[in-house]
């Protein structure tokens, strides 16, 4: 990954004014996230979406790829017990169990990998058959021409766009596996 947020600054990661600005339960709800769902989450940072994941899924399988952030991580969602698994690693070399999860959620992270394109084979076999993609990239960060490239990218490896838009901080996309 290249210009991923420090550790040291993840105070900007999860704060009172983001919480303020961001209905973390609409992104779950937009991204197809329903009560009782496994969840692989990439890119966890420091949980700022982590713990209400945790308040609603069945399993979350959080994936980070600083040591640091993984630590704060455990730390702030420790209450939740088994109910989250922190893996400390790069996607796009973590073995997943194929089809474990309902959704996979990909927020303001995919920009960030180095390796998409073994980063997709990864997260498609992880994602089951009917299930659902959700990736947020800040518009500042990620042009349309790069949203529209992740968006083929997982289209090539057996998902279909369910919905696109682009707002005035984030460009979204769902897909669905077929």
């Amino acid at each position: 990954m290249c210009g991923v947020c420090p550790s040291w600054l993840s105070f900007i990661l999860y704060n009172p004014i983001r919480k303020a600005l961001t209905d973390r339960m609409k992104v779950l709800e937009e991204a197809g996230i329903t009560p009782g769902a496994v969840v692989l989450e990439v890119g966890s940072g420091n949980g700022f979406l982590t713990e209400v994941l945790a308040r609603v899924c069945r399993k979350v399988y959080a994936v980070e790829l600083q040591e640091g952030m993984a630590r704060k991580l455990r730390k702030r969602i420790s209450r939740f017990g088994e109910t989250v698994q922190v893996i400390q690693g790069d996607i796009a070399f973590v073995e997943m169990e194929e089809g474990v999860a309902d959704v996979c959620l990909l927020y303001y992270c995919f920009h960030e990998v180095s390796a998409r394109d073994e980063a997709a084979v990864r997260i498609g076999r992880a994602v089951k058959k009917g299930g659902r993609l959700a990736i947020y990239e800040p518009t500042v960060e990620v042009r349309p021409a790069d949203m529209e490239r992740t968006v083929s990218l997982f289209e090539k490896i057996g998902f279909h766009t369910e919905q696109q838009r682009a707002g005035t901080f984030t460009r979204f996309a769902r897909l669905r596996k077929v």
